[in-house]
């Protein structure tokens, strides 16, 4: 037997149990709810221009989220997941990132994406499945995807995107690129078998990916409290033998420098990293959740005065590098376009019914080519119950 994995303790002679609590995992912290830094505490390699890139994308990730809500309640779009109170988690560790890195997301980390130049129109494209969507309407809305921006197309299944940014990561590392991957998960999907099988791939496999916990203490309805009994999702890591660290999640900077760190380890050792960031899901899990059901008003309002980018914007002004009358103009405007853009994209027109059946094989089978004949007699025998025009049949 290999004895080499066993790091060996002092030596016993009457049973001893473990406790897994026993461990102190520390949290990093930097920045203050007042936007002052932490005695002793050191910036990320952060500019002028990168912060306010960053902040710029904070304010641009709130307000879609407020606006797209809206638009699901007006019943203009069919679903919508926000991210209210969690945007620094995505947006700041993707500011941690090179362009060249894939970005595995489970499906609150639209701020990643946005971070990386995916446009308003994309955002829209996507929401409103119109033929300009780069799905081909084929997804619902928020699994967003884009080959250019290195960001893995979002699928439904829980924890899938796990095992699958192990094998990335291990192809990125027999190619020798300059790339890892980051993998974002929550702490419900934490508690799905394709995490464990995840992690341990890429420990044994020694990949160069990130896994990214946001843990914001509720999978959906169930707290976290009956979802494990152990010391979050950082001990996981190191009962895997991964590196791990454990940060503050609305803390912006502490994101960032994580990520950077994270980064430059699981690139030189080719080995991976855990890092779960502690945060808090003010907003519903989803337009088709109400949180009022399993938690108080007053719970959500403690947590109000983490706000993410209001702590960022403390420290911008302390540091003279934003206004409050900058302030004014980024969010009038930032509303502004947003609404525009809905109204833009809701009218074109949806993708072609034969995008129903391209893309999958080289020449379009002839099982599915009787399919779609049938589906388009059957629009043609309802077409008021379609949103298509014959002229596209």
């Amino acid at each position: 037997m290999n004895t080499d994995v066993y790091n060996e303790g002092p030596v016993v002679h009457e049973p001893v149990f473990i406790d897994g609590h026993s461990v102190e995992i520390p949290i990093l912290k930097i920045l203050q709810l007042d936007g002052s830094l932490y005695p002793n505490a050191k910036l990320p390699l952060l500019d002028q221009a990168l912060a306010t890139k960053v902040y710029k994308t904070l304010a641009f990730h709130r307000v879609l989220d407020e606006r797209m809500v809206a638009a699901q309640r007006q019943g203009r779009i069919s679903f919508y997941m926000s991210a209210l109170g969690e945007e620094a988690a995505s947006v700041g560790s993707a500011a941690g990132l090179e362009p060249q890195d894939m970005i595995m997301a489970q499906y609150r980390e639209q701020g990643a994406l946005m971070f990386r130049g995916f446009s308003l129109e994309q955002f829209m494209n996507q929401m409103f499945s119109n033929e300009k969507d780069l799905g081909k309407g084929r997804q619902m809305p928020i699994h967003y995807g884009s080959k250019e921006l290195n960001y893995m197309t979002i699928s439904s299944p829980l924890g899938t995107q796990i095992p699958q940014a192990a094998g990335y990561a291990y192809g990125q590392k027999l190619q020798g690129l300059d790339a890892v991957t980051i993998c974002y998960f929550g702490d419900g999907a934490a508690s799905e078998g394709d995490f464990h099988a995840g992690l341990n791939m890429a420990a044994v496999h020694q990949v160069p990916v990130i896994f990214f916990c946001r843990n914001n203490g509720y999978a959906i309805s169930t707290p976290s409290s009956e979802q494990y009994v152990g010391n979050g999702i950082a001990s996981r890591g190191v009962g895997y033998g991964i590196k791990t660290i454990r940060i503050d999640g609305n803390d912006i900077l502490a994101v960032i420098k994580a990520t950077q760190m994270a980064r430059e380890y699981v690139l030189a050792e080719n080995k991976p990293v855990v890092i779960e960031a502690m945060s808090y899901r003010l907003g519903a899990h989803s337009t088709s959740d109400d949180p009022s059901g399993y938690r108080t008003r007053e719970e959500e309002a403690k947590w109000q005065e983490n706000d993410p980018i209001l702590r960022m914007k403390n420290w911008m002004l302390g540091n003279e590098w934003w206004s409050e009358e900058q302030e004014v103009e980024l969010f009038e405007k930032l509303r502004e376009q947003v609404l525009a853009a809905v109204k833009v994209s809701e009218k074109i027109a949806k993708p072609s019914l034969e995008s129903l059946v391209t893309d999958v094989y080289h020449d379009v089978p002839h099982h599915l080519q009787v399919q779609l004949e049938q589906l388009k007699e059957h629009i043609k025998k309802y077409p008021d119950d379609y949103p298509i025009s014959a002229g596209r049949l």
